[in-house]
């Protein structure tokens, strides 16, 4: 399997460089290991397991070094809620569950004249939940990412990133008292899903 690897980045990089022109549009495949991460709330806390982000996208680039971006991704992975004893109507819940992202947002790149360009960029869109005994709930998300392209004078290009997406979902509400009496607040927990993978993109234009 490394033989295969180490065979198809010679065969891009034998190709030289060639930069996106304006007005491309790239199909991108994007695959990534997404680490775990706990979100807290108010009556405990969620693990979500690490796994394999995966999806598809289109990027379109109206000048030669930014891009708009709109894309899915879809993480497939273990939810277990951690509730503390004697917290009444809550209880502990396990299994696996999914987080599906659709983001529209785009990328800047730092063309230095060579065969690899750095580029920074983002995106916001909704995150659909899907819960470990059936159910769905869709949160507003957002994502940051950076990595370097791997560009080719043929139509295919690979890139390494990092990535950062965070679901932000209402998690009930917190009480405090005013000057007309006790007010009630809306609380949010939050989670960061970390990334390192990689983008296939296949020059349309």
């Amino acid at each position: 399997m490394k033989n295969y690897v180490l065979i198809l980045v010679a065969f891009l990089f034998s190709f030289g460089i060639m930069a996106q022109d304006r007005g491309s549009v790239i199909l991108n495949a994007y695959a990534s290991y997404t680490f775990s991460n706990n979100v807290n709330f108010d009556y405990g806390h969620l693990k979500i397991g690490d796994g394999i982000t995966y999806g598809g996208g289109f990027e379109f680039f109206p000048q030669k070094s930014s891009s708009v971006e709109l894309k899915y991704l879809r993480l497939d992975t273990s939810m277990d809620i951690d509730v503390p004893n004697g917290v009444i109507g809550y209880e502990d819940k396990n299994g696996d569950g999914a987080f599906n992202y659709i983001l529209i947002g785009g990328n800047h790149y730092f063309d230095t004249g060579g065969n690899a360009v750095p580029y920074l960029g983002g995106g916001i869109g909704m995150a659909i939940t899907e819960g470990p005994y059936g159910g769905s709930d869709t949160n507003f998300a957002w994502e940051i990412k950076g990595g370097v392209k791997i560009k080719t004078n043929s139509s295919v290009s690979v890139s390494l990133q990092a990535n950062l997406i965070s679901t932000i979902a209402a998690a009930g509400t917190d009480t405090y008292w005013g000057y007309w009496g006790p007010i009630a607040v809306q609380d949010y927990a939050y989670s960061y899903q970390f990334g390192l993978g990689a983008v296939i993109g296949f020059n349309l234009k």
